[in-house]
């Protein structure tokens, strides 16, 4: 498992981008959501690299 942060607000990102962002279960810039490490997770995180950041 891991940990990633909302840091950047989708608003005005792509829609498939603020789509992943909610599927990742984050709604409020500085929330940490814990996420299971799966290759699908990860590429929604690839994905919004822009947005969140992983967090130790």
């Amino acid at each position: 498992m891991f940990k990633v942060k909302l840091f950047k607000s989708p608003i005005g990102a792509k829609h498939n981008h603020v789509a992943t962002v909610k599927g990742l279960g984050l709604k409020k810039i500085g929330q940490i959501r814990e996420i299971i490490d799966t290759p699908s997770s990860r590429g929604m995180v690839n994905t919004v690299r822009h947005l969140v950041v992983a967090v130790a």
